[in-house]
């Protein structure tokens, strides 16, 4: 068979031998095995087919067990057994024995059950096959197109000149038809016939590789760097939330200062810069209310001279009206406004200026306090060392 078929295959290319000066023939394979095993209906009445080849491979095996019990039974009771029951039971034995090889065969032989049925599960398939490869050859213009997996021996085939996913694309595409819509059928064409060119050229699908390792690097630097704005902004988030945490502790806690693992003098300290800070703003308040109220009443005294002008100048009018008024007197009236005026204005600058030498004599006091508590602190801190030392240098006199 394989002669024949190495045979006609020479035969055919001598016959196209003619026509290859002017054009190669096109060549591809299939292999028949790899697209039985990607065919979901095939693969589906498989496993059906197992589970009975392991039914009868139980049914074989109780069978074994049946005739070895009925061996070692023998051997055991042959001494006391006459000539004829052994026999007999010899008989038994080899009739289970043939009988046990002859359900092998039926199962298991090369014309068994699992070869038939197998032969006629792949037979529908195969004919399917068959018919897409006849379709791909008249579309594609192949020469010759050649099973990989029957008797012809290929010592070397190209992946490019393998059609058997092109096979498989059409197997599936005609089993889910029902299912797709015209418009998803178009799309999965255009995307098999895109790949089936790129298949069938190395340097497009070269070029195309490229293309997609570049899209991929493309998209994992747009991930890294989605990733490290989240990481910045998480990291943002947890800063400002403990900078709130800090604030309102600091708010809850009077001093401000934790009194775990802290020098008692230096708290005493903070305290005391805080109390003379609160002293320093209480008395920023007193001075601010005050200049308020100087305000306040700088601008009655405006208010009231206003009043006492726009009273003026309505007598003025009536007076002028019946002529007993002189022309002099509303002039007067208003340069005493003007003068009442100024003088406000001084008074509020004096007491500004005043509140200003005050906070400033506060301040300078606040800070000469701190400056000798500091300094008595160091002073006691450094007698205290002194004294620790003069009694440390006794002891080791006296030892």
């Amino acid at each position: 068979m394989r002669k024949q078929f190495l045979f006609l295959f020479l035969t055919l290319i001598g016959s196209f031998g003619a026509k290859a000066q002017t054009k190669s023939p096109k060549i591809g394979y299939i292999d028949m095995e790899y697209i039985l095993q990607n065919v979901s209906n095939y693969n589906e009445a498989q496993n059906q087919l197992e589970q009975k080849a392991q039914k009868w491979k139980q049914e074989i095996e109780t069978k074994k067990n049946e005739i070895q019990r009925l061996v070692d039974a023998l051997k055991i009771e042959k001494p006391l057994l006459t000539k004829e029951l052994i026999e007999e039971r010899e008989t038994e034995i080899k009739f289970l024995e043939k009988e046990l090889i002859d359900f092998q065969q039926k199962r298991f032989g090369a014309n068994g059950d699992l070869i038939q049925q197998k032969m006629v599960l792949a037979k529908p398939i195969q004919d399917q096959v068959f018919t897409t490869v006849q379709d791909i050859a008249e579309a594609k213009q192949f020469d010759f197109i050649f099973d990989k997996s029957s008797d012809l021996t290929m010592l070397f085939a190209a992946k490019r000149f393998d059609i058997s996913d092109q096979v498989l694309r059409v197997l599936n595409r005609t089993e889910k038809r029902d299912q797709l819509s015209k418009k998803q059928q178009k799309e999965i064409e255009e995307k098999e016939k895109k790949e089936d060119e790129l298949n069938e050229n190395p340097n497009l699908k070269e070029r195309q590789k490229l293309l997609d390792e570049k899209k991929a690097a493309r998209e994992k630097i747009i991930a890294e760097r989605k990733l490290q704005q989240e990481t910045k902004k998480k990291e943002f988030e947890e800063r400002r939330k403990k900078l709130a945490e800090e604030k309102e502790a600091k708010k809850n806690n009077t001093s401000g200062v934790s009194s775990v693992g802290v020098n008692p003098e230096t708290t005493k300290l903070a305290q005391e810069k805080i109390e003379a800070a609160e002293l320093i703003k209480k008395k920023q308040a007193e001075e601010k209310q005050k200049a308020i109220e100087e305000r306040k009443k700088v601008i009655e005294e405006n208010k009231k001279a206003l009043e006492e002008k726009r009273k003026k100048a309505i007598e003025d009018r009536e007076a002028k009206k019946n002529g007993m008024v002189s022309e002099k007197a509303p002039t007067v009236t208003v340069d005493s406004t003007k003068i009442k005026i100024e003088e406000a204005k001084q008074k509020q600058a004096v007491a500004k200026q005043k509140a200003l030498e005050e906070r400033k004599r506060i301040i300078e006091e606040n800070k000469k306090a701190l400056e000798e508590k500091r300094n008595k602190i160091i002073e006691e801190k450094a007698a205290a060392r002194k004294a620790a030392e003069e009694k440390l240098k006794t002891n080791t006199n006296k030892n």
